[in-house]
């Protein structure tokens, strides 16, 4: 019988710490992002810069993460997360040279640094998820984990554009800065190991012989080869981030609803991980409910694109990232139960590689039209791509089961 997610948070100090850990990385992340997306229109008077930055943000993200989930997989994921978070932490002090349109680039440089660093910690956290919950528990344990980034967007999200319009967005970046090194200390407090001990006897692939070992195994498996690439649908739908600022301005609702805007994505981010935990164990109905989150995330936002009341305008941004985060939730546990230890940084850097490319070429083809089409065109587009993918991801895996029978459960993972 599966826990609840707050049984297992109360009664698992180790996944306790990893937790706040990553809710503390997550928003630290908004009170750079939020803030920095309103102030760069405000210094350029373009939009573009905005989009360059998440761009950058997650493009350098991916290129990363082939590397990174291999480092995942052979040094210690403690250690990797503490080194992560301070590097960040020094990039984000860049932010505040940040002051007309001639040191704009400045914010590609330092939003560069932090996206090398979350590749590094984005798949030594993941990976270590199923080394500190017990078999029983991996269920709650993933609702709580990817409610994470959820939770923080909504307080992120909403405390950085109201701090941003209240303070300025500088005390944002020092107060992300902040809260990085609170990060560290919190990984410093795991006392689990976070990864199974390696035979020493089989010696250590080097370089891409070690991730063509994991692209191998996942090409020759195609419930993997649907997981990986499940995440695409949504992240080609990703650029309608970059125009919520832009959106804001349309409705007359500023910096605050910038942020609102972002708070609806982040609670519908942790709304959809928590409410489909009950589905989790019922591996039968994971690939049909994937195909369901990424047809819902298209048709909220175009939905979005039509309306024009801003409530509704957040009720269904919420709607489309429910669906996004149960997308998420669900095949990142899918993952779980497919791979073993010994390559599960390097499989869930390839399913990270593979979103955040995605992200990024929607916020570069964002980029090169959102300063001469309405803000509306951008979300229907985006909607219509992921809508167009889930349904032709559908129909390439309509064969394939993910049903109990058929599960694969890690022999090397522990609890």
């Amino acid at each position: 019988m599966s826990s609840s997610p707050l049984r297992v948070l109360a009664r698992n100090r180790d996944f306790r710490n990893l937790f706040c850990a990553q809710l503390v990385v997550f928003g630290a992340d908004w009170f750079v992002m939020v803030p920095l997306l309103v102030l760069l229109p405000q210094l350029t008077g373009s939009g573009v810069w905005g989009a360059l930055v998440l761009a950058v943000d997650t493009g350098l993200t991916a290129l990363m993460l082939p590397y990174s989930g291999m480092i995942a997989d052979r040094l210690d994921r403690k250690k990797i997360m503490m080194v992560a978070n301070l590097c960040a932490l020094v990039a984000i002090l860049l932010l505040l040279a940040v002051r007309d349109a001639g040191t704009a680039w400045l914010a590609l440089v330092a939003v560069g640094a932090v996206a090398v660093s979350k590749a590094f910690y984005s798949p030594a956290a993941q990976a270590a998820l199923p080394n500190v919950l017990a078999p029983e528990d991996l269920a709650a344990g993933n609702a709580v984990a990817g409610a994470a980034w959820g939770t923080m967007a909504v307080v992120g999200a909403s405390l950085g554009g109201v701090l941003s319009q209240a303070v300025g967005p500088y005390a944002c970046f020092w107060i992300a800065a902040a809260a990085l090194a609170v990060a560290a200390g919190l990984a410093t407090l795991i006392r689990r190991p976070l990864q199974v001990p390696r035979d020493h006897a089989e010696p250590a692939q080097r370089g891409w012989a070690a991730l063509g070992e994991a692209l191998r195994y996942i090409s020759a498996r195609p419930r993997l080869r649907a997981l990986v690439t499940v995440k695409s649908a949504v992240g080609l739908g990703n650029g309608v981030l970059t125009v919520f600022p832009l959106l804001a301005g349309v409705y007359g609702v500023g910096a605050v609803g910038a942020g609102l805007l972002f708070a609806a994505r982040g609670a519908g981010s942790v709304a959809g991980p928590v409410l489909m935990r009950r589905v989790l164990n019922r591996r039968s109905w994971l690939l049909p409910g994937l195909a369901l989150s990424m047809s819902g995330y298209g048709l909220a936002y175009l939905g979005a694109s039509v309306v024009n009341w801003f409530p509704l305008v957040l009720a269904l941004v919420f709607v489309a990232h429910f669906a996004g985060g149960s997308n998420w939730v669900l095949s990142n546990f899918a993952l779980q139960g497919e791979v073993p230890d010994r390559l599960r940084g390097r499989v869930f850097a390839t399913d990270l590689m593979l979103a955040t490319f995605a992200i990024s070429i929607s916020q570069l083809a964002v980029a090169a039209v959102v300063d001469h089409v309405d803000e509306r065109v951008v979300l229907a587009g985006c909607g219509l791509v992921t809508l167009v993918y889930a349904i032709g991801w559908r129909i390439a895996t309509r064969r394939l089961s993910l049903s109990n029978a058929d599960a694969v459960v890690p022999a090397d993972a522990v609890g």
